[in-house]
Formats: C-alpha cells, sequence, structure tokens
C-alpha cells in the first residue's frame, strides 16, 4: 500500500514514520510512505497557501489551488472527482467523520491512501467537496494541525495489513475489533505460563481461548509476570488452566470495562441489534 502525505510541514514525519510497526512495514515493502511540501505546488513568490476567509472572520484559510495541484500531480489530469476505487484521498478536518476501527479496515483494503494535513482555521470547503473522497476526524478536540491525525490513521491502518504484525491474530483480538470470525478446522496452538516455575509448556487450546472482543467492545485485561506486584495479584482464573472459564472471565471483564469507559459503544451496539434485527448481547 502507498501513502501519500500532502503537508506544509514535511519534517514532521520523520520521527513517527521510524519506529515500531510502521518502520517495520517500510523496511518489508509492505507501505510505501512520500511525504510532499505543499508550497512545492505553489507559484508566487512567498510559496503562499493560505489566504483571508471571504466575509470575514478569525484566521487564516487554506487556499484550494496547490492542494488540488498536489493531489492532481499524484494521480494525474483531469482533476479527480472519481478517482481509482482502490484509492481514498483523505482530509484531515475536525468537521469530518468520526475516524474509527471500521474506517481503518476499510481502508487497509485499498492500495492508495492521501491523507491531506489541514492547517490555520480550515481548508477551503472545495477540497472536501470535489477532491477528498473522505473528510475525517479523529476525536471531539481540535488540533493544530493535521499530520498528526494523519501519523495515527497511517498507523492504525498499516496494523491491518497482512504481515505487519509479528502474529495475525494480534489484529484480530482488539479493543474494536469487529464480530468474530469462524475459526478454521484446524486448532490453534497455545502457550500457557506456570507463575511459579515459570516453565511453559505448548497445547491444543478450544478454538475461542483468548478470543472475546466483538461488536466494538473493548479489550479485557491483560497480565504478565510477575504473578504479584506490590501486593497486587494477577487473578487466579488466569493461572488456572481452565480455557473455558478464562474465555468466559475474560468477556465479562471487556463488557464491564466497556460499561466503565465507553458505554456509547455498548449503546451503539444497542441501537445496531435493534435497526438490524440482530439478537444477543455486544
Amino acid at each position: 500500500m502507498r501513502f501519500d502525505l500532502v503537508t506544509i510541514f514535511p519534517e514532521f514525519f520523520t520521527g513517527p514514520l521510524d519506529y515500531g510497526i510502521v518502520r517495520r512495514a517500510r523496511e518489508a515493502r509492505l507501505i510505501e510512505t512520500h511525504i510532499h511540501d505543499l508550497r512545492n505546488f505553489t507559484h508566487d513568490r512567498h510559496r503562499t497557501v493560505d489566504d483571508r476567509p471571504f466575509g470575514g472572520g478569525e484566521g487564516m484559510v487554506m487556499k484550494c489551488e496547490p492542494l488540488f495541484e498536489a493531489v492532481e500531480s499524484l494521480l494525474g489530469p483531469p482533476t479527480p472527482a472519481a478517482p481509482p476505487t482502490n484509492t481514498a484521498i483523505v482530509l484531515l478536518s475536525a468537521a469530518g467523520k468520526l475516524f474509527r476501527q471500521e474506517t481503518a479496515r476499510r481502508f487497509a483494503q485499498l492500495d492508495r491512501i492521501i491523507l491531506i494535513c489541514g492547517r490555520y482555521e480550515g481548508v477551503d470547503d472545495r477540497v472536501a467537496e470535489h477532491l477528498a473522497t473522505d473528510e475525517i476526524s479523529i476525536g471531539d478536540f481540535v488540533l493544530s494541525g493535521g499530520e498528526l491525525p494523519a501519523a495515527m490513521i497511517l498507523d492504525a491502518v498499516t496494523r491491518l495489513l497482512p504481515g505487519a504484525l509479528g502474529n495475525e491474530d494480534s489484529a484480530v483480538n482488539e479493543s474494536f475489533s469487529g464480530p468474530l470470525a469462524e475459526w478454521e478446522a484446524n486448532e490453534a496452538t497455545c502457550v500457557t505460563h506456570d507463575a511459579q516455575t515459570r516453565s511453559h509448556e505448548s497445547r491444543t487450546c478450544p478454538p475461542d481461548v483468548g478470543r472475546v472482543t466483538s461488536h466494538g467492545i473493548l479489550d479485557y485485561p491483560h497480565y504478565t509476570r510477575p504473578s504479584s506486584f506490590r501486593g497486587w495479584d494477577v487473578p487466579e482464573i488466569l493461572l488456572s488452566g481452565n480455557h473455558e472459564e478464562i474465555r468466559l472471565w475474560r468477556h465479562a471483564q471487556a463488557l464491564e470495562k466497556t460499561k466503565r469507559n465507553r458505554p456509547d459503544l455498548l449503546a451503539a451496539q444497542t441501537s445496531i441489534n435493534k435497526d438490524g434485527g440482530e439478537s444477543g448481547s455486544p
């Protein structure tokens, strides 16, 4: 997959692209990242990318001409009113639709994503109307620009690409994961740890072990060694070796954490169940 980042601060991405999963994905050539300085697509002496808003108001607005020219230089003329079906042109904007995990999954199916990093008080709305395929916000708050959101989206999408993670199941069993797919007929091999002896053995696990995150609820709590730390002990159920009880406990804990931290997710799932005729709890 190819990512193109259009920004007035190209140096910003030197750090975020050089660490962790994104760096490994670049080195493995799972993704390409190309950074484009928007000022290179201006034609005046001052390389102007912003101007005063029509009708008055505070601040400055990013001009549409350099943004159109930048994207057209990547996709080719004419104006990409209908870009290739395997390409998304994403305008990062506080006024956009909220970025969610299902958005990341949709983007992960594409071949190319162009991320337009807004700045100042906003971007000429003709960019959102006639250039971008998606106008995206990462939350109900305002940032100084779209560079941080662009880096976050790039990371979220990259980790969903086949081969990007060391363990492909990691992208399935995470917060905001979608409904669980059926396991294949082959049983999985898991590793259990004895907290006292620190020995480990491989055994065949029931197909549901650990896979409890569904319908977009949060992930269950995770623990590792030591089994006791400053008087806080790992829940005994996790040391029991009873995979079915562990599965049920994790599911209950995931629901409880979702109720406590993100009740809106459960409310949304209830709405989906009513509208879609689905049954059962999230």
